[in-house]
């Protein structure tokens, strides 16, 4: 796998992952790759800086503390996107197709899919993104 950083026509600049450089242009050709803040699919690899390890006795410590607050932040942010997205469970992938089609009403969903559907939304051209930290059902949150 190698990680790429794209940037859309509107410069919108984001990192995403492929199998080779060639399955990153074919996906690209096809329209697949789209930009997360604003679908552009007009992407281009962005100038990317080498990652140049620090020496090894330089290198801060991460503590557990830090990695705690990291994810608190993360799920925070998370929960602040879902507000006024409306939770559909497993038929996800049906609701979102269903949209993107226009035989039903465009709104901001969340829900289950298998990788299978994510994988056939995405080559379909539906614009879905996966969520950073797992969301559980209404019924099971406290």
């Amino acid at each position: 796998m190698i990680v790429f950083d794209l940037r859309c026509g509107r410069g919108h600049v984001f990192e995403a992952w492929f199998a080779s450089s060639a399955a990153f242009e074919d996906r690209r050709q096809r329209s697949f790759v789209r930009c997360p803040v604003c679908a552009d699919t007009g992407i281009e690899k962005a100038v990317m800086a080498p990652n140049v390890a620090a020496k090894s006795n330089s290198r801060p410590a991460v503590t557990p503390e830090t990695v705690k607050a990291a994810l608190h932040a993360l799920a925070t942010a998370q929960q602040q996107a879902l507000e006024g997205s409306r939770w559909v469970g497993k038929s996800f992938a049906t609701e979102a197709r269903a949209m993107h089609l226009g035989d039903q009403e465009q709104e901001a969903i969340h829900g289950q899919a298998t990788l299978a559907e994510a994988k056939a939304l995405v080559e379909e051209g539906v614009p879905v993104a996966p969520l950073p930290l797992p969301v559980l059902p209404p019924e099971q949150s406290n």
